[in-house]
């Protein structure tokens, strides 16, 4: 006999699994946040707001995503730690119902030469193994067509034990790789003008070196090659015999004896190569950089035309398309390329293929080319490249967390990127988005506001809620929330025009345009239509053109405003001139440091696989002096005081009374004009937010002789507030004489410029050409253009 069961229809009790659906921050510390206790709903898009250096990349990267990120490394062994970066436990009190976070920054791709777009994303692995299965004729496996393998061959004698028996065999190895020989898969070959490396007029002992840090007593460089009996010291360059020029430029590494002193001499070409070619360019100290521009020139390698691969690899085609031509193909056409290949043997790998390719296309970034360097895309596209990866995932439950996604989107994109956040979420994702524009932040499920102010006058939660509620919260982001710009009543008449002619670089088409100067122009257009091509590929970056560039400030965690800007060199003399000592006493980095900690302010322990702890320096309270250089005072205040002084109180200081320093007040002025006085002059760099270091470089750059000044998106991380500053420092540039040229997809930038020279249609092959030229009312009346009609609806025309 059955019995029918009855099902319960009261609602069953929630399961204790299904409680866990907050991320609780309780007394975070980081940086400038002041105790900030929030709940941040999980499988929900949550903004975070709030003016540059308010203290959002400080909670949810430094705060909320380290923590994540230190709880995974610690689920492997000690051996695999030791490899990891080590990192240490945020200042917080509680962190609670964290899951993984896969975080997606703004940092820069690395600018190694051998890196690209196709390496980047793995596209290219995929490529090599398809050619090396498909590729007529074969040549080899996926390492054949990989310009990052060289061709090595070998043999010899090998002697083997064997049963008791000494047995000798004859072995040969070969690795066929795809790396052109000539330029060793760079692409490109570099040529040194030796006229800007020495004057061949003079001898070595009358100085004939013009290399930076190559003085004539110098006892590594120079008295190497004077002292080393392989050329004449006393004898004009120019005089050099066949064999003593050979030695002095190309010879090989050779022991030598300098003063009973052992020493290595080589050729001046391979010594400059290693001692100047090895290193980054962008690390280079400013001089040392000027000297590489000048002397070295690189060239198209004519071996490979620039390909980077073997001339086997190039030969090995699939329809007539070699490796070569696949990679300086634009994406969207690869991906229409492979689209069309039908091999069954390799059916999965072009279903993976296809998906990457397409992933490219579907985040705006069809434009570019899987051979394109990797160094020379901007923050924006970088960051939307490491996004590819993430969009077919199917891991869910994660934390992403983006840091200004938008940036270098034009308003016709940020749609597109809405809706790619928005998948990421209903796949029941957390979704952590610092942000800026109001079109980003209106798709927010939940907002947390920082602010009120930046620096020490942030670090706290203003509001926390959804949009209408920021709409109606008073906090400075919901003031400006509805911000239009309006379009101006009268424009600048220009004093002139720069002309660019048949401007043919990466995909202008022939370009002929002249921009005006003596006016705030605005070069517009959807991301890859041509913008920077034609301002920095086009205008030669001579005298009177001042470029400032996206190109990230690097500094150590000892570099400071004070130093990046150059105004510790006028404090330094004023202090040594009131007091009658030297100027080096007063630098953190040389005579003055505190012996115990080096001048770093702290003492850092290293604890192997364990976060090193940096502990405040006991002997100089973190002040990174000596005791006796803070005895010495300018105007009533210690060196270490005067660092601790924000940008305002330091101008009001230097600008009168005994510490009146003119250099010092000028640099503070134009610190202050980019808005950054509430920095401290001694706050580390590496703790600076990505709005205030793109401000600070603008203001070091602000001191350029030019009368032309190209600035590329100066709007990236600045606030709605904090972009009208920027404006009126604009206006004063164009006021004061000067002429103004900015690539910006802000609205509020283009509805304030004089005039507009919009690029496109499209992106990549179909941008490339002027589509409007003219002044924002003409462009708005237009319509003509998709930045037209984004613009348009902007102001609300």
């Amino acid at each position: 006999m059955s019995t029918a069961t009855t099902t319960d229809t009261r609602s069953p009790a929630p399961h204790a699994a299904d409680s866990h659906d907050l991320i609780r921050v309780h007394g975070a510390r980081e940086n400038n946040l002041k105790d900030v206790s929030i709940e941040i709903p999980k499988r929900r898009l949550t903004v975070f707001t709030g003016v540059s250096g308010s203290g959002k990349s400080s909670l949810v990267f430094s705060t909320i995503a380290a923590e994540s990120q230190r709880l995974i490394n610690e689920t492997y062994s000690a051996f695999v730690q030791g490899f990891m970066p080590t990192l240490a436990r945020p200042d917080v009190d509680v962190l609670e119902g964290l899951t993984t976070a896969i975080i997606v920054d703004q940092q820069r791709m690395g600018s190694d030469p051998r890196s690209t777009v196709g390496t980047a994303t793995d596209a290219n692995a995929m490529l090599r193994i398809l050619f090396s299965r498909l590729g007529k004729p074969h040549i080899g496996s996926p390492q054949a067509y990989s310009f990052n393998v060289a061709s090595i061959s070998g043999a010899g004698a090998v002697t083997t034990e064997r049963a008791g028996k000494t047995v000798k065999e004859r072995r040969s190895f070969s690795i066929t790789g795809g790396m052109c020989p000539r330029c060793e898969g760079r692409g490109s070959v570099s040529d040194i003008d030796l006229t800007q490396l020495y004057d061949d007029s003079k001898s070595l002992t009358e100085g004939a070196f013009t290399i930076p840090g190559w003085k004539s007593d110098s006892f590594w460089t120079v008295r190497v090659y004077a002292e080393s009996g392989f050329v004449d010291p006393d004898k004009p360059i120019r005089k050099y015999t066949k064999k003593e020029m050979q030695d002095f430029l190309y010879k090989e590494p050779t022991k030598v004896k300098v003063e009973g002193v052992n020493l290595t001499y080589e050729g001046l070409i391979p010594k400059i190569q290693k001692t100047f070619l090895a290193k980054d360019r962008e690390a280079m100290q400013p001089h040392i950089r000027a000297f590489v521009d000048r002397a070295v020139t690189f060239t198209t390698c004519p071996e490979c035309d620039g390909t980077r691969l073997s001339e086997a690899a190039r030969s090995s085609k699939i329809k007539g398309i070699s490796i070569a031509d696949a990679c300086a193909m634009q994406i969207s056409d690869l991906a229409e390329w492979v689209g069309g290949l039908d091999e069954p043997s390799v059916a999965p790998l072009l279903a993976a293929l296809r998906h990457t390719l397409d992933s490219f296309v579907e985040i705006g970034l069809g434009y570019l080319s899987l051979d394109r360097p990797s160094g020379t895309l901007s923050g924006g596209e970088a960051q939307r490249t490491k996004m590819i990866r993430h969009l077919g995932s199917s891991l869910t439950d994660v934390t992403y967390v983006f840091d200004e996604p938008t940036i270098g989107l034009h308003p016709h994109d940020i749609q597109r990127m809405n809706d790619l956040l928005l998948r990421l979420r209903d796949k029941g994702n957390t979704v952590l988005v610092v942000e800026h524009k109001p079109e980003a932040i209106a798709i927010a499920d939940h907002v947390v506001d920082l602010g009120p102010g930046a620096g020490a006058a942030g670090g706290t939660v203003c509001f926390e809620g959804g949009i209408e509620g920021l709409r109606a919260s008073g906090t400075v982001t919901g003031r400006h929330f509805d911000d239009r710009a309006s379009l101006k009543e009268t424009v600048r008449e220009p004093t002139g025009a720069l002309e660019i002619r048949g401007a043919k670089a990466n995909n202008l088409r022939d370009v002929d345009v002249d921009i005006p100067l003596g006016v705030l122009v605005a070069v517009t257009g959807v991301a890859g239509s041509g913008k920077s091509s034609l301002l920095h590929g086009s205008i030669p970056t001579g005298e009177g053109v001042v470029s400032v560039d996206q190109a990230p400030i690097r500094g150590s965690r000892r570099s400071n405003p004070a130093t990046y800007t150059g105004l510790l060199d006028p404090i330094r003399k004023a202090f040594a001139k009131a007091n009658g000592v030297k100027p080096a006493l007063f630098s953190a980095n040389s005579e003055g440091a505190c012996p115990t900690c080096n001048g770093a302010g702290v003492v850092y322990t290293d604890l192997a696989m364990m976060a090193g702890v940096a502990i405040p320096c006991e002997e100089c309270e973190g002040k990174r002096y000596q005791a006796s250089v803070l005895e010495y005072h300018l105007g009533g205040r210690d060196i270490s005081e005067v660092l601790a002084m924000s940008v305002l109180e330091a101008q009001e200081f230097f600008g009168d009374g005994a510490a009146r320093t003119p250099a010092a007040h000028a640099i503070l002025g134009r610190l202050a004009d980019v808005g950054l006085g509430y920095l401290s002059l001694g706050q580390p760099l590496t703790t600076l937010s990505g709005g205030e270091r793109q401000r600070l470089k603008l203001a070091t750059h602000m001191a350029d002789k030019g009368g032309v000044y190209i600035l590329d998106e100066p709007t990236t991380g600045l606030h709605l507030a904090d972009v009208e500053q920027l404006l009126s420092l604009l206006d004063r540039l164009v006021d004061s004489g000067k002429s103004v040229i900015v690539i910006e997809h802000h609205q509020a930038v283009m509805a304030h410029a004089d005039w507009i020279v919009d690029l496109g249609p499209g992106a990549g092959h179909d941008g490339g050409r002027v589509v409007f030229e003219g002044t924002p009312a003409d462009l708005v009346a237009a319509r003509s253009t998709l930045t037209g009609k984004h613009l348009a609806d902007y102001i609300g025309a």
